[in-house]
């Protein structure tokens, strides 16, 4: 057992220091269980996180339990019963905080609990890094249960808000539009699926099969571990192993990579009304590109050109000069490869404002990028990079997407990816992108143009 002092020790820090840490760098270890545990060692914060992840296959039967599980779970443990019994718990470890989330990466959706503690460094004497873990420990491993499931006023308390969560994406006319245009482009692959799932779905699960698939999932699914902060490697993969192996678990679930490849034979058109005063476009690409490809930083150098910045060509052209759209930008689903385009229209201004969009999308293909509009999407890259050191979740999130990616690389790889990248790398990652869908949410009664 490592002391508190060896966990965060001013002799590694000094060290750390001098040498110039690299912007990420992780260390990884297996503990008893097969789970890994990655270590990102780093002086910038005064505190550690500690984050526990669960990876389970995107689908129809499960998203809804997969979604509800840590809501459940975070209301409290058998050594916690409730939430206000947590939140002292916290209080008395200095104000540490707690969360629990569910994302959506891919095919794949992601549960995470995370415990941020002051560092040992700044309160000596205290072990809260080892007290905070073992809290974690709690919630994870001694869910408190009653007749063989967890405690039903808990669960039918977070099945209910987790269906308002579900119902209430429709008053979020952006996002619900980009989800429509997701499901109706994916509707017969997992990535269709909503992160939430569906309130069908969520009225089937009961405390006792919620409880039957928590088992489920720890002992079969994969289980990663993150510890980021001024630590010690070795100490704190030490306190990993200490708190969280599972000796009992002898396999561990294969996740498959994401369907990527996918040139569509024909472009689908959906169009949905609802009564909304501005029309949503949403435009679907398969980009043929993901995460762990070579060429994935010239795809983000085409979204930025595109639609990812607002001196790209879709704000400039569509909203600036045309006057046609209330917004208008594009974003990458890197791990799937998927692309899409929103606008917000006046409902007359369909055809003129799809028109234009498309044809920004062909300038590209034709290597029609002037200078300014290259070196002004470098510098947003290069700026959004650099940030990724200034918050622990962000450093997180990063080695999260090289585990899912199958990628693992340091924000300097990508740094210089991004000085390398030429205007015919952005060229030749546009000729893999072809559209998919076009979906159309639009007020009733109104007449398109």
């Amino acid at each position: 057992m490592y002391s508190n002092a060896e966990l965060c020790r001013c002799g590694f820090r000094s060290q750390r220091r001098k040498e110039g840490m690299r912007l990420l760098q992780v260390e990884k270890k297996t503990i008893p269980g097969q789970i890994d545990v990655y270590v990102i060692p780093t002086d910038k914060f005064k505190t550690v996180l500690v984050t526990v992840l669960a990876r389970q296959l995107l689908s129809r039967e499960l998203a809804s339990k997969t979604a509800l599980l840590p809501s459940v779970m975070e209301r409290g443990s058998r050594d916690y019963p409730t939430y206000r019994d947590l939140m002292i718990r916290l209080e008395e470890l200095y104000g540490a905080g707690f969360s629990s989330d569910v994302l959506k990466k891919g095919e794949k959706q992601v549960l995470s609990f995370s415990l941020e503690v002051i560092n040992d460094l700044y309160a000596p004497g205290k072990e809260l890094l080892r007290q905070g873990t073992a809290m974690l420990r709690s919630v994870l491993n001694r869910p408190l249960l009653e007749n063989g499931g967890f405690k039903q006023e808990y669960v039918e308390q977070e099945k209910e808000q987790l269906a308002k969560e579900i119902k209430g994406l429709v008053n979020d006319k952006v996002n619900y539009a980009l989800e429509r245009c997701v499901q109706e482009m994916c509707k017969d692959e997992p990535f269709g699926v909503y992160k939430y799932g569906s309130i069908e779905e969520l009225e089937r699960i009961t405390p006792e099969s919620l409880y039957e698939y928590y088992r489920q999932l720890l002992a079969e699914n994969p289980l990663d571990i993150y510890i980021v902060g001024e630590v010690e490697p070795e100490a704190a993969f030490a306190l990993a192993e200490e708190t969280f192996a599972r000796p009992d678990r002898e396999r561990r679930r294969e996740m498959p990579p994401d369907t990527v490849n996918n040139i569509p034979v024909h472009v689908r058109y959906h169009e949905e009304k609802m009564p909304v005063s501005q029309g949503k476009i949403t435009l679907g690409y398969r980009t043929n590109t993901a995460y762990r490809d070579d060429d994935y930083v010239a795809l983000l150098f085409y979204n930025g050109v595109l639609g990812g910045f607002p001196h790209s060509k879709l704000f400039q052209n569509v909203r600036e000069k045309a006057s046609l759209a209330y917004y208008a930008f594009s974003r990458l689903e890197k791990h799937k490869g998927i692309q899409l385009i929103g606008s917000g229209i006046e409902v007359e201004n369909y055809q003129r404002a799809l028109e234009i969009i498309m044809e920004q999308v062909e300038l590209i293909k034709k290597g029609e990028i002037n200078h300014e509009e290259m070196e002004n999407t470098r510098r947003g890259l290069i700026n959004q990079f650099k940030i990724i050191a200034d918050s622990p979740y962000n450093m997180l999130g990063l080695s999260l997407d090289g585990l899912l990616g199958e990628k693992q690389e340091g924000v300097d790889y990508y740094l210089r990816k991004v000085e390398e990248v030429k205007v015919d790398d952005v060229v030749a990652a546009a000729h893999k992108v072809y559209l998919d869908t076009v979906y159309f949410l639009r007020s009733e009664g109104d007449v398109k143009a």
